[in-house]
C-alpha cells in the first residue's frame, strides 16, 4: 500500500484541513501510550507473527488518524482502533500466502515470569497456535481485553447474537487442546 492511498492529499501538496480535525499531538501521544501495548498484543497473538503485528499496528494508527473516528470518548476510540486492526488482519489473511513463511519461535508464546504463570503460558501458547485465527481473536478480545459480547461484535464485524456461541465453541476447542496436551505430557486427565 502506498502512502498516496493512505494520505492522498499530503503528497499532492493539497494540505487542506480535514473535515473532522484529528487528535492534537498530545492527546494522540497519550492515547497511543494507553492503547499501543494491548493493540500489539492482540495483533501478535491473533496473527501469530510479531513482525506482522508491528506492521499492522503502525498501519492501524495511520488509518485511525486519517479517519473521522468517533468522538464518544476513549472507549469508543479504542474499539474503533481495534476494528481497523481487525479489518487489516482480514485483508492480510485474504491475500495469497507466500512460499517462505517462517516458523514462529516457541519463546514468543512462553514469556518469562513466575513458574506457575510460565507453565500456563507455555501450555496456552501452543494450544492457541492450533486454533483458527477467528477463535484466537475472539478469546483474546474477551479475556485479554475484557470486551463484552457487543463490543467484540463491533470490533470483529460479526453478528452480536453469534458472539456468545462462537466464544463457547472457541473455549471448548482450547480446553480440548489443553487436555490433549496435558495427556501427551504425561499429566492426569
Amino acid at each position: 500500500m502506498s502512502l498516496e492511498s493512505v494520505i492522498p492529499n499530503l503528497l499532492a501538496g493539497e494540505a487542506q484541513p480535514l473535515a473532522c480535525p484529528p487528535m492534537d499531538s498530545e492527546a494522540f501521544a497519550a492515547f497511543y501510550e494507553r492503547s499501543a501495548r494491548s493493540l500489539w498484543a492482540y495483533l501478535a497473538r491473533v496473527s501469530g507473527e510479531p513482525a506482522l503485528a508491528d506492521d499492522l499496528m503502525q498501519e492501524s494508527y495511520v488509518r485511525f488518524l486519517c479517519a473521522a473516528h468517533p468522538d464518544d470518548g476513549e472507549v469508543a476510540s479504542r474499539r474503533y482502533l481495534f476494528r481497523i486492526a481487525t479489518n487489516l488482519l482480514r485483508d492480510h489473511w485474504r491475500r495469497p500466502r507466500s512460499a517462505s513463511i517462517e516458523e514462529i519461535p516457541e519463546e514468543f508464546f512462553a514469556a518469562p515470569g513466575d513458574s506457575a504463570q510460565s507453565d500456563s503460558k507455555a501450555m496456552l501458547g501452543p494450544a492457541m497456535r492450533l486454533l483458527r485465527p477467528r477463535d484466537r481473536q475472539l478469546l483474546w478480545l474477551a479475556y485479554a481485553e475484557g470486551y463484552s459480547h457487543r463490543e467484540i461484535a463491533e470490533v470483529t464485524g460479526l453478528a452480536s447474537a453469534s458472539i456468545r456461541l462462537l466464544l463457547f465453541r472457541a473455549r471448548r476447542k482450547i480446553a480440548r487442546l489443553l487436555r490433549e496436551q496435558s495427556n501427551d505430557d504425561g499429566g492426569q486427565p
